[in-house]
């Protein structure tokens, strides 16, 4: 059975799941505070439903859009409509950006100084002093489980580089998973976020940081994407692979939180700060040739390790297949992103005299540390050219 290493588990103070649950978040926010700040996609029009039910708890409410990806700038502009407006309470409903721009506002908005001071990698990489405003998280994609992470990713152009401003403190209040917000995704979205949340199932079980409790959702949330992937994209009106996929996101976030991701995420940082592309996407072309590297090298340098064997409960798990081998795993995988039409990365942009600076900046990532074993430049230089 082996010796268990020490470890830690922390997730949202309470998480909330099931289809219809968005009706209950208007009276719960309205327990932990009386002037929110809202964050939400492009428009507010998904959110109205929820504004409504704010108002009618005599809430006061600010709204604040956040239809890309995260910038420096954007986690400014939240912070001081939160400061401006008295937030005592933020939510976020949305995709990953949305979730993640309010995480960091409700951080930045109770805690002195910018939010270079507390970046990682290209900042002052300090603590927060003082805990964030309570947070309510509603994700209305499968992707990312950032409702239940402990930090928001943050895109600096200036430094074409993705960064995360993280603590413990950051964990939301509550996160409420309601599958019926996903119902409605377009097939693209459908893909994108749903190979994020399969890598976020996928790079923490086989991490050098698991521990028994992400190894258990972690094999949920593979089962789960591993049957219903395919059929959300195919029919996004499938309330049962809806449903799936809201649990494997969940179990992505919960997972990652906990247990460190890998090389697909290690990579997909840097690039997604060096060009203008679908954070789920490029996870999606990355995933397969990741890990193919990862199997091959753990046969070569490491044949005894555990590591082969995670990687061949993978292709079972996925698969459905009890004799499935970890390169049935990552044939199935290719299959699948295959089907999905995940974009090459040189179709956004990347091209070969992109990859030093890429390799460089993922080898200062988090999430690189979290791989099985450390992978070597050139093997590196082979994902990347391979997933062009």
């Amino acid at each position: 059975m082996g010796i268990v290493s020490r470890f830690e588990f922390a997730t949202a103070a309470r998480i909330i799941f099931g289809a219809g649950t968005l009706a209950e978040v208007p009276g719960l926010a309205a327990q932990l505070g009386k002037r929110a700040l809202v964050v939400t996609g492009h428009s507010t029009d998904r959110a109205q439903a929820l504004l409504d039910g704010l108002a009618a708890e005599g809430m006061v409410i600010s709204t604040y859009p956040a239809g890309q990806e995260p910038t420096i700038e954007m986690i400014e502009q939240g912070t001081r409509l939160a400061q401006e407006a008295g937030c005592d309470v933020v939510l976020g409903f949305g995709g990953g950006s949305a979730i993640d721009t309010g995480k960091a506002a409700a951080a930045l908005a109770v805690n002195p100084g910018q939010p270079l001071d507390y970046l990682e990698v290209i900042g002052g990489g300090q603590s927060l002093a003082n805990p964030p405003l309570p947070y309510v998280a509603i994700p209305t994609t499968a992707g990312t489980g950032a409702e239940v992470t402990r930090n928001a990713v943050l895109r600096s152009p200036e430094h074409r580089v993705k960064v995360s401003l993280r603590g413990p403190l950051m964990l939301p209040r509550l996160a409420v998973v309601d599958p019926e917000l996903t119902y409605d995704l377009p097939p693209d979205i459908t893909a994108a976020t749903g190979l994020d949340a399969l890598a976020q199932v996928i790079e923490p079980f086989v991490s050098s940081q698991a521990n028994p409790i992400s190894d258990s959702v972690c094999r949920e949330g593979m089962r789960r994407a591993g049957r219903s992937l395919r059929q959300a994209f195919e029919r996004g009106d499938d309330p049962e692979a809806r449903q799936d996929m809201a649990l494997a996101s969940l179990c992505g976030g919960l997972a990652l939180a906990n247990a460190k991701l890998g090389a697909v995420h290690g990579l997909a940082g840097p690039l997604g700060g060096m060009v203008d592309a679908p954070h789920g996407a490029v996870c999606g072309r990355l995933l397969p040739y990741v890990m193919e590297a990862n199997v091959r090298a753990l046969r070569e340098r490491m044949p005894q390790s555990e590591g082969v064997c995670r990687y061949s409960e993978v292709a079972r798990l996925l698969t459905g297949d009890g004799e499935a081998s970890a390169e049935d795993g990552v044939a199935w995988v290719r299959a699948l992103c295959a089907e999905l039409a995940v974009p090459p990365l040189g179709s956004y942009g990347v091209t070969e005299e992109d990859l030093p600076l890429l390799i460089e900046k993922a080898s200062a990532s988090s999430s690189m540390k979290g791989n099985p074993l450390a992978l070597e430049r050139e093997e590196l230089q082979h994902v990347l050219a391979a997933a062009l």
